[in-house]
């Protein structure tokens, strides 16, 4: 009984030593509980919403009072043309564009019934059907009203219209979603356990000892990883287009500059998981687990950012994914240039100059 009292105190005395491990078994359920109680959701909520109003009265005021009263959405751009309708949506400045016809409560009263137009963005079919749904409900409601307040039969239309999906075609959402998880994990994984291994071989030693400086050990053991998740990279756009028929509907060459990018970044980070930790199975373990729930959750590829809470939001600014599946969508749903994703790809580029850095910094010359 005493033995295996001292061998139970034992594995109680190793596991505690072992920092990485403990922050993995405690921290991630708490990570995971608080992702999923937040961000796991399928409400919409504050959607950006532009407003086009060619006769402003009483009826498109409170209309539009009351769409920017609910929970749903807030009205940040009132429109003063029709030619800014499709610069609002690919400035990503709103997901919802509300459009009067002209003299809308002229009409209303002489002949009892007025048109209003609902132009969405599809990218997001799921998204988009709920924030429509919501919005001619809400013009619904007013026309309650207004047929309270008069007893007179009037009758609002809310004319739906879908822009790059029209047909409301899933995987239009699905591919880019995926396509930033899967390069992300996958790249990850692969780097987590390339200095790892050596370790626990015993041939981090040549490596250490030979005239090679630090990054061009890193550069090396990144080089043929990219190359292989290059070859990921063409293999999915070939599903994609040919069996999922997910057209390109911008320039392939920025999509790809843009996949580059996201590439290097992946990997980065997966050798600075490499580099602070100090076995194969606590890599796998934060490069695989602690990664694919924060892809999933927070990177607007189930469930759209702007549902979360403020702290969410912020915290999922530092997921590559987020940037890359927005950029993604741009170029390859709604046919953008790549001066449209100019934001998105200084965001990657910076952080693949802060992983590779700290990579560096990490990286120890001396085995201990």
């Amino acid at each position: 009984m005493k033995q295996l009292m001292s061998f139970i105190r034992k594995e109680f005395y190793h596991i505690l030593r072992d920092k990485p491990t403990m922050l993995i078994l405690l921290g991630i359920p708490i990570i995971q509980i608080i992702l999923f109680g937040y961000a796991l959701t399928t409400e919409v909520k504050n959607t950006q919403v532009a407003v086009f109003v060619p006769t402003n009265d009483e009826a498109t005021q409170r209309i539009v009072e009351k769409i920017n009263a609910s929970a749903y959405f807030d009205v940040v751009k009132y429109i003063h043309s029709s030619k800014e309708i499709q610069p609002t949506f690919n400035d990503a400045k709103a997901k919802l564009v509300v459009v009067f016809e002209d003299h809308f409560a002229q009409n209303l009263r002489r002949t009892g019934s007025a048109h209003v137009q609902l132009i969405a963005d599809a990218t997001d079919p799921n998204a988009a059907t709920s924030f429509t749904f919501y919005a001619s409900n809400i013009i619904a409601s007013y026309q309650k009203e207004l047929m309270a307040e008069s007893k007179n039969p009037y009758q609002i239309i809310p004319e739906v219209k879908m822009l790059y999906n029209p047909q409301m075609i899933g995987a239009y959402n699905f591919v880019p979603g995926v396509l930033g998880m899967i390069m992300l994990l996958i790249c990850a994984m692969m780097t987590s356990i390339a200095i790892v291994r050596e370790k626990e071989m015993g041939t981090m030693e040549v490596l250490l000892v030979s005239p090679m400086k630090p990054i061009y050990t890193i550069l090396s053991k990144i080089t043929p990883y990219f190359v292989l998740s290059c070859v990921n990279f063409i293999t999915i756009m070939l599903l994609s287009v040919y069996a999922l028929k997910v057209p390109i509907a911008g320039s392939f060459l920025s999509l790809v500059v843009v996949s580059l990018l996201y590439i290097f970044v992946s990997l980065a980070l997966g050798l600075l998981v490499s580099t602070l930790t100090s076995s194969q199975q606590a890599a796998m373990l934060i490069s695989g687990m602690g990664l694919m729930i924060p892809v999933m959750l927070l990177s607007g590829m189930i469930f759209p950012i702007e549902n979360m809470p403020i702290a969410l939001q912020w915290f999922s600014k530092i997921i590559p994914a987020r940037w890359y599946i927005s950029a993604v969508k741009s170029i390859m749903i709604q046919g953008l240039g790549i001066t449209s994703v100019l934001k998105e790809v200084s965001v990657l580029g910076f952080m693949s100059l802060v992983l590779v850095a700290i990579s560096l910094k990490k990286f120890k010359v001396r085995l201990e």
